[in-house]
């Protein structure tokens, strides 16, 4: 649609979350864990008057690519970013291999 705003998405480490705003208020969220290289993403969240705008797909797509350029790697713990790298393949390199044992 014309006019329609692109979510602002910043980093709230306080909170361990992204956030997504479109026009101040706050339209999303995901939530993250972290260690040394790794950003694991384990729920994401979008208000109920902002869905079906993209939101949830600007959240993952941010992570993901803040994410690739610090050469981090993704543990999509959150059904709904694993679903959007399962969209998305290319990037499927950045997600994080299960260990074994």
């Amino acid at each position: 649609m014309a006019g329609e705003q692109q979510p602002e998405i910043s980093d709230n480490p306080a909170e361990s979350r992204y956030e997504a705003r479109i026009g101040g208020s706050l339209a999303g969220i995901a939530q993250y864990l972290r260690a040394p290289g790794v950003i694991a993403v384990t729920h994401t969240e979008v208000e109920p008057e902002y869905e079906g705008r993209g939101v949830g797909g600007a959240l993952s797509r941010h992570i993901l690519e803040t994410a690739q350029e610090a050469g981090e790697k993704v543990a999509p713990i959150c059904p709904f970013f694993a679903n959007y790298i399962r969209k998305h393949p290319d990037y499927q390199p950045l997600v994080i291999e299960k260990q074994n044992g």
